[in-house]
């Protein structure tokens, strides 16, 4: 896998230098028009950082940054939430990937939920403190086997701090929170308390050689819903890029932290490019341009398959003219006692929506798994063939079909 990759880069880098006139042509009169080249990949090992919100990230962030990028020439990364510890009716032991497949999920996903709720108090005996380490020593297990690691943040709301949800919100609480958290608001010192946590946490997440753990963070993701308390009603464009901006600068430059990269990550309403950027924070804030998308997949077979496949190919090829990074930041099809699985949803219908049109993808990640339900099947049920079928597919990759994330290829 590894070889095919470098060939792959090494192919994309030769393109910069040669322009191609096959397309020019005569006009009607007599002037030639010389059609613009198509552009290539202007990313190298070099400029990586030029291209970062964090010019001074750690050399395996920028590395992390640079292979997700053209991973996604070749290959889509799978993974799911919180995959070494939340399994299908409560089984153990490996990943419920690694339980079909034999190879480890090539994404961790994460959460700070738990590690900022108002409850950890950084004892022993503290549940959410326990949550937090068994939270960051996966982070350490799937950084050791080379896997990518990425955080979402289900941040409660600044009054009671107890819920995500804005249904469990006064009328006052929901039109006054996200405003609360902008400086100079009354709730911002909470806000940048709850940051100290984050970056206390990041900044202690290290490998064998007390390098650094590169993460990828996605806040205030699903914003374009409003069923959390940072959606689309309850603040306004403005807002909303200067909730992210203040985040992105405090981590960076007030504490210090050099080993994140940021996800820009709504669901899936977004159809157009002018609508996906609305509250888009700008290209210095920003280094994964996501989706999260669960709506088109919900049983619509070929036609919600094309509709998912329609918004990935617009993040993309945003992605390429900013020279970002593309993901399918979570999905899935959940099946429980009374949802039956989808035939061949893994292996056409998601398939299909990640590779078809020529988009360039770099990851996929879906939900986790619990006692009552699951999106990823292991080995013992219905639709175990169809998630292994998927997994071997072309451009699929595990754990095992990874290069060497953290390091900049020779």
């Amino acid at each position: 896998m590894k070889t095919s990759f470098l060939k792959t880069a090494f192919y994309s880098l030769s393109l910069l230098a040669i322009v191609s006139c096959s397309s020019d042509k005569e006009s009607d009169d007599g002037e030639v028009v010389i059609n613009p080249p198509v552009q290539s990949d202007p990313l190298t090992t070099q400029n990586a950082p030029s291209y970062m919100v964090d010019a001074n990230a750690t050399k395996e962030t920028t590395a992390l940054f640079y292979n997700l990028k053209k991973l996604a020439q070749t290959k889509i990364a799978i993974g799911q939430q919180d995959a070494f510890n939340g399994f299908y009716q409560d089984a153990g032991g490996h990943a419920d990937i690694k339980k079909n497949t034999g190879f480890d999920p090539a994404v961790l996903g994460s959460d700070f939920m738990f590690i900022t709720d108002k409850n950890n108090n950084n004892q022993a005996d503290n549940w959410f403190y326990q949550q937090e380490q068994k939270i960051t020593s996966d982070v350490k297990a799937a950084y050791a086997k080379g896997i990518i690691n990425t955080f979402s943040w289900h941040i409660r709301e600044p009054f009671k701090d107890e819920s995500f949800y804005a249904s469990d919100m006064s009328a006052q609480e929901k039109a006054t929170a996200f405003k609360s958290i902008l400086p100079g608001g009354t709730n911002h010192e909470w806000y940048k308390k709850k940051l100290d946590k984050v970056a206390s946490v990041v900044l202690n997440l290290k490998g064998a050689n007390n390098e650094l753990i590169p993460i990828i963070f996605r806040p205030f993701h699903e914003f374009d819903g409003s069923w959390f308390w940072w959606g689309a009603n309850f603040c306004t464009a403005d807002e909303y890029k200067k909730a992210y901006q203040f985040t992105v600068d405090y981590l960076k430059n007030t504490k210090g932290v050099h080993n994140i990269l940021y996800a820009f990550s709504p669901d899936n309403s977004y159809t157009t490019e002018t609508n996906y950027l609305s509250r888009y924070p700008g290209d210095k804030y920003v280094d994964i341009l996501g989706m999260d998308n669960y709506g088109d997949f919900n049983n619509q077979g070929t036609a919600g398959s094309g509709k998912a496949n329609a918004k990935l190919k617009m993040i993309s090829d945003i992605a390429k003219t900013k020279v970002k990074i593309a993901a399918l930041t979570e999905t899935g099809y959940r099946v429980t006692s009374s949802t039956p699985p989808v035939a061949n949803w893994f292996s056409t219908y998601l398939y299909d929506a990640l590779t078809v049109n020529q988009i360039e993808v770099s990851y996929v990640m879906f939900w986790n798994n619990n006692s009552d339900g699951y999106y990823v099947p292991n080995g013992s049920v219905s639709n175990a063939l169809d998630f292994k079928t998927f997994s071997t597919k072309t451009k699929s990759a595990l754990a095992n079909g990874l290069p060497k994330m953290y390091e900049m290829p020779k």
